[in-house]
């Protein structure tokens, strides 16, 4: 396996020439962060899995799944923002359109492969669940006969049918066919996009319009034919956060200054957030945080993309872009040492991880499954679930060189 110096990523942004556009610029911050929520979520999604007790989520509002949205805006940027500025509106949207069905045909394999595999295990008589059963799949097996519109197949297919393990890249469909809209606003005003944002966004805050009595405006898509149910992840909500990371890669957002004022309200913020975290109502027993995360829901709601979740990803991301340093500067080794040797694979590792997000992605869904199974066989002892997890790491780690490979397309006659 041949691992990529860091080093001459980093250079060969350095030496970009200064006409070139922000959103053409390839930050190692990006790839790095990206390539850690790809591991974050392998381990998030695989059942009792102990080490999700220090991931994000247990210790603030935001979790990974903000980090790969985030980096998803930004990498948009840089993927699709130069074929509109080149190519123009209608062939870069051509170009977003088949990244569009790129995706929905990852998710559709994704399902099936996953179902398949989930009946095997079941079926396989060495684990003691059903594993289907544990996904929420029973319409699929057993209770054909109390819908109301009888092909799943065809309300899976059209997604109409959106299986909640199964919803992320339903939301990034939808959040991609956003773009096109957001690239027409930037050329009338810039001020038109983040009205725009910001509006479709308020639209999606159902709880809220509630209260105002204005429900009929909440726009939200439904996840099964024969119940009331919507996306669990409301694309409208969650595009907020997509089309913030999209609007800094595109220099429509300044970078912020890095100055003591604004790390120390970073820091207090992040801080403050953890009494009010997972970790402060269940290990801290922090009854008035559990009062107040009722009486806030909406503020919190995951699925909505709630206010104070986006504050607390923005505050976390900010501590973490100042650590980085410019370009990620000082995420590149230091010095020739074997630490500095051993950072460097680990780090070539990370970006090509992070490169290669969408592979990575769908195999490590796949992957969690049969990781919860394999714990539940050998048990859940500390080193029997470490082992396990370096295992589900080793398969993300080769899907991305496997996935880098094919792109390459070392076949090529050059």
């Amino acid at each position: 396996m041949t691992f990529a110096d860091p080093s001459q990523v980093a250079s060969a942004t350095a030496k970009a020439p200064t006409s070139v556009a922000p959103a053409n610029v390839r930050d190692l911050r990006l790839d790095f962060f990206r390539g850690i929520a790809m591991f974050i979520i392998l381990m998030a999604h695989t059942p009792g899995n102990f080490l999700t007790s220090w991931i994000p989520a247990r210790w603030g509002f935001s979790d990974a799944t903000e980090i790969f949205v985030f980096c998803s805006g930004m990498a948009s940027a840089i993927a699709f923002g130069r074929g509109y500025d080149r190519a123009g509106w209608t062939l870069a949207t051509a170009r977003v359109g088949f990244r569009v069905w790129q995706v929905y045909w990852a998710h559709v394999g994704l399902f099936f492969a996953t179902l398949a595999l989930t009946v095997a295990l079941t079926d396989s008589g060495f684990g003691t669940r059903n594993y289907w059963g544990q996904l929420n799949l029973w319409p699929i097996f057993v209770e054909s006969d109390k819908w109301t519109n009888p092909d799943i197949l065809l309300s899976f297919m059209t997604l109409r049918y959106v299986p909640n393990y199964f919803d992320i890249l339903p939301m990034y469909m939808v959040v991609l066919l956003l773009m096109p809209i957001i690239m027409a606003l930037s050329n009338v005003n810039k001020w038109l996009i983040g009205a725009f944002v910001l509006t479709v966004w308020l639209f999606a805050q159902k709880q809220l319009l509630i209260t105002l009595g204005l429900e009929q405006l909440y726009i939200g898509l439904p996840a099964e034919p024969w119940t009331d149910r919507n996306w669990f992840f409301n694309p409208f909500g969650w595009q907020l956060i997509f089309f913030t990371g999209f609007a800094f890669m595109r220099g429509w957002l300044p970078k912020p200054p890095v100055n003591k004022l604004l790390i120390g309200l970073a820091l207090f913020l992040v801080i403050a957030n953890v009494p009010l975290s997972s970790i402060g109502v269940r290990e801290f027993g922090f009854e008035w945080a559990r009062d107040w995360r009722i009486a806030n829901k909406l503020l919190i709601d995951k699925s909505s993309f709630g206010l104070l979740r986006y504050v607390h990803f923005l505050a976390l991301a900010y501590l973490c872009w100042v650590a980085a340093g410019d370009k990620g500067d000082r995420l590149l080794p230091q010095g020739s040492g074997t630490f500095a040797r051993i950072w460097e694979r680990c780090l070539a590792i990370i970006l090509k991880v992070g490169q290669q997000s969408l592979a990575v992605f769908v195999v490590s869904m796949f992957t969690a499954r049969l990781m919860g199974f394999t714990m539940d066989v050998l048990g859940r002892a500390t080193v029997t679930v470490l082992l396990v997890n370096l295992a589900g790491a080793c398969i993300l780690i080769a899907t991305a060189y496997g996935a880098g490979w094919f792109k390459s397309q070392p076949w090529r006659v050059k």
